[in-house]
């Protein structure tokens, strides 16, 4: 076949095809056009996912009739000032947008320019343009996009269904309101609302919360740390913003983080893998955290020009922006200390069953003995020492009940870490003093019980401990000390060839970290050394779960990324384990320790070391208040 040219309306379907995927590409396509031109409202109607129709109308500038024709020819736009695609400031520069939708659909559109007295309204069907007519519309635009696709029927097939088409636009729609908090939006899917906010006033970082608690949620408010931090590079100034949830206010996929660079919504990877980096200590790797981030930079230094869909970008100095981003969430999280999601204590409060528990718990009979009522002990005793104090498994009602006095048993074996004695005994010890509070015991070998000023707070040991351990490693490793105890007899582990080669390719990374390792024949290692810090820990599932570390990690992360989570990894298995007994000495060691340690409200996977109950939400669980 010889060359020849493509008609007008096969290059237009064939840019509708990179710009327009599906209805959600119209609605964003749409709305940005809408932010552009001014608006301070924006208004979409969707019905049948955006098949039958896709309307979205503004109180922007609007137009002329000669403008709005203008607008629907390809490449035509008003935002691109001199061809200079070096200095973008606007939403859209492409002029793809409106000639692509109006050649796959029956498009409509209707706009009154600002000042002016008329409105006018332009036909388009399936390309074919038809004359201009007098219509009746306040200033600002309204496009109408109906039976979209119907030009290109074949890609009807690869739509989804109703409702996730719509999930999509509502995606868009929220990332948009998002990214621009003086304006309103509004979504419709037929005749229900799905999505209204309201313009934010005030100062710029408050009114982005404000947006952010109404499209997140007030939760998030509650759980987010502000970030605000600017950098001057030669002269010109790069600034970020935003605010990011605490690491136990997490997600179990991406889709609530939300990263915009100069009031654009993008999914790029380097941002993504930029905030991975940042949570990697506190958050497994199937965990995610929720953030909303503000990039704001000279447009120089960003090439928004990458793809008709306008979703990536390209930095000119992209490790000085993913720099940018870990070290401020990083400090945000470090300034954070102790401090954990308030969800956690909100979902405890809720798994309490007030009242219905009752009718589960065993009925005993009563006897009458001298005017006064018996009745046998339950099974199983509610206190230490209970059923000892019962007589002849009689307890009178009516006598004054003194409790036992708390049991405290010896730890049954040596901690890996021996925390700091403190020389109290457990009652006296004034609880108002420290902020994680006074031990007053342990449930289950694996739960510490502190009283507060205000309130009781219950501490996962292992979890809690953790932390700790992985904080003394990071230390001891960044000032090259990580105390080493030689094992007494060498581990043999024996596991896969790949799996050894991994581990002795980062031997010497190891001899720093404190473990030293070395090849013992074929498909085996011997470890000689261990981090003192370990303790009595499980060499052989602390090695395997390290091999597996390494071939799992991004190669492009750094070294010291790298090994900060293998740390993670020997601080799990070096910590201290639930079914421990621990001393009341212990248990306060532990507190105190936490309250010095930053970020020990969350373990090394992301889930909370404690649970905070304020003496006052236990009170209306018991109805005293």
């Amino acid at each position: 076949m010889r060359i020849r040219l493509l008609s007008e309306n096969t290059i237009n379907q064939i840019a509708a095809g990179e710009v327009i995927e599906r209805p959600a590409s119209a609605v964003k396509e749409l709305v940005e056009n809408a932010i552009d031109a001014g608006a301070r409202n924006i208004n979409v109607v969707m019905i049948d996912g955006g098949r039958k129709l896709i309307s979205v109308s503004d109180d922007g500038t609007g137009m002329f009739p000669q403008e709005m024709e203008l607008s629907i020819e390809r490449h035509a736009t008003s935002k691109l000032r001199e061809d200079d695609l070096t200095n973008i400031q606007t939403m859209g520069f492409r002029g793809e947008a409106l000639p692509s939708i109006a050649s796959v659909s029956r498009f409509t559109m209707s706009s009154r320019a600002k000042g002016s007295d008329e409105s006018w309204r332009l036909d388009i069907n399936g390309g074919k343009k038809f004359p201009l007519q007098p219509a009746g519309l306040n200033q600002g635009t309204k496009i109408e996009v109906r039976d979209l696709f119907y030009a290109t029927p074949a890609r009807l097939k690869f739509l989804k269904t109703q409702r996730t088409e719509f999930n999509y636009a509502l995606d868009v729609v929220k990332r948009l309101a998002l990214a621009h908090p003086q304006i309103s939006f509004s979504l419709m899917d037929g005749a229900r609302r799905a999505f209204r906010v309201s313009a934010c006033q005030g100062e710029l970082l408050n009114a982005r919360l404000m947006r952010l608690t109404a499209v997140l949620g007030s939760d998030f408010g509650e759980n987010a740390l502000a970030i605000e931090v600017s950098r001057d590079v030669d002269g010109e100034m790069i600034s970020l913003g935003g605010y990011a949830g605490l690491p136990t206010y997490h997600r179990g996929n991406a889709q609530h983080q939300f990263l915009f660079v100069n009031g654009r919504p993008v999914k790029d990877k380097l941002l993504t893998g930029a905030v991975r980096g940042a949570y990697m200590d506190f958050l497994a790797r199937n965990k995610h955290p929720v953030l909303a981030l503000f990039l704001e930079l000279p447009t120089h230094m960003v090439d928004v020009n990458v793809h008709p869909a306008k979703a990536e970008v390209r930095f000119r100095d992209s490790g000085l922006i993913r720099g940018l981003i870990v070290g401020s969430l990083k400090r945000a999280l470090t300034e954070a200390g102790h401090r954990a999601a308030t969800t956690v204590s909100q979902s405890a409060l809720g798994a309490f069953q007030t009242g219905s528990a009752a009718h589960n718990l065993p009925q005993y009979s009563g006897q009458s003995r001298g005017g006064r009522t018996t009745f046998p002990a339950p099974p199983t005793a509610y206190g230490i020492g209970l059923a000892e104090r019962a007589t002849e498994s009689q307890m009178p009602l009516g006598d004054g009940f003194t409790p036992p006095e708390s049991r405290i048993d010896e730890p049954s074996a040596k901690m890996p870490h021996d925390f700091p004695p403190h020389d109290f005994p457990p009652h006296d010890f004034p609880p108002h003093d420290f902020p994680m509070g006074a031990a007053r015991g342990q449930l289950h070998e694996t739960y510490i019980i502190s009283q507060t000023l205000d309130g009781i707070i219950i501490v996962d040991q292992h979890a809690a401990h953790e932390r700790l351990v992985y904080e003394r490693m990071k230390k001891n490793l960044m000032d090259n000390n990580v105390p080493r105890q030689a094992l007494l007899i060498p581990e043999v582990v024996e596991m896969e060839q790949d799996a050894v080669d991994r581990l002795l390719a980062r031997a010497d990374d190891f001899k720093e970290m404190g473990l030293c390792i070395e090849a013992f024949g074929e498909g085996a290692i011997i470890v000689r050394e261990m981090p003192a810090l370990l303790g009595d820990a499980d060499i052989k599932g602390l090695i395997r779960e390290m091999a597996d570390e390494i071939a799992e990690l991004d190669q492009a992360l750094s070294l010291k990324e790298r090994m900060e989570e293998i740390c993670s990894s020997m601080a799990c298995h070096g910590s201290v384990r639930a079914g421990r007994r621990l001393n009341v000495a212990e248990m306060n060691g532990l507190l105190r320790e936490m309250e010095q340690t930053p970020h020990s409200g969350q373990c090394n996977h992301g889930r909370p070391t404690y649970v905070e109950l304020k003496l006052s939400d236990i009170e209306k669980l018991f109805g005293r208040r």
